[in-house]
């Protein structure tokens, strides 16, 4: 008697099954993704140019990767040594640990900039402790940046925890005996083993602070400076209909970037677990 798998499915069945997926992807994903384009040419490409260079929209531009530029590199550091400590150590708190590290996936982002708020704010005891010493948080650069930090930061972590979970220490311990200090573990034992989920983790994180507007919106709402998110918000409400569509290419395009290298990294990955 001949068992039935997946792949025997009738052909009736299966072609049912790719047609709902394909069509399901073609509205959902890449009909908005071509209506975006398509707003944005709509008046030609001296008008998208325009609003492109315009100084709100290149202020703007600078201000995300301001915010991208100081949130990454800070969450990388934190995956990487919250990794470590969770796949390569047992102490008590662990799971509590994991746990913190997964909060932000729970929270929702318009929450975690309300507590920012309530933190840091004029009128808490911190942010005005902080407004003595010239120090402002919400409704400038370091308000985006403290809420893009925590909305991304459980990105690279999670991408690093399984990986050295998985592999132990004993490499790292016989690196040591060898006589490998610190620094050279690390480079040359430790990062080569993860260095495909450190970047994959790496662009997830940077595609996600690029594209963040919940957290940022409730913190830097009221100030002078948006990142592009907000930016497309208000030029939303405005009376160029180009400008929005204009804008959001930019992020559409970090975002088709990101699925290209997010490919690459995947293929990389299956290919080196293969070899081994």
């Amino acid at each position: 008697m001949r068992i039935q798998t997946n792949t025997d499915e009738p052909a009736p069945v299966r072609w049912l099954l790719i047609t709902v997926a394909v069509v399901y992807m073609l509205l959902f994903l890449l009909l908005p993704l071509v209506l975006v384009f398509y707003q944005a040419f709509e008046k030609g490409f001296g008008e998208y140019a325009s609003v492109l260079f315009r100084r709100d929209t290149l202020r703007a531009i600078g201000m995300t990767l301001t915010t991208v530029g100081i949130a990454v590199p800070l969450n990388i550091l934190f995956g990487l040594v919250a990794a470590w400590c969770i796949g390569k150590f047992k102490f008590w708190g662990k799971s509590l640990l994991v746990s913190l590290i997964d909060l932000p996936f729970a929270v929702s982002p318009v929450i975690a900039g309300l507590l920012f708020i309530i933190l840091f704010g004029v009128r808490s005891p911190l942010g005005a402790w902080l407004g003595e010493y010239g120090i402002r948080i919400v409704f400038s650069t370091p308000g985006a940046v403290l809420a893009t930090m925590f909305v991304t930061f459980p990105f690279v972590a999670r991408e690093l925890i399984p990986i050295m979970e998985s592999q132990g220490n004993e490499e790292e311990l016989a690196a040591r005996v060898l006589g490998a200090n610190g620094w050279q573990i690390f480079y040359r034992v430790t990062l080569p083993n993860i260095k495909w989920a450190l970047l994959y983790g790496i662009i997830l994180c940077n595609a996600r602070a690029m594209g963040e507007y919940g957290a940022v919106r409730v913190v830097c709402s009221g100030g002078k400076m948006n990142t592009m998110p907000l930016l497309i918000e208000e030029l939303y409400h405005g009376s160029n209909p180009v400008a929005p569509f204009a804008v959001s290419t930019l992020l559409a395009l970090v975002a088709i970037l990101t699925l290209v290298l997010k490919t690459i990294v995947e293929k990389k990955t299956s290919r080196e677990q293969e070899s081994k």
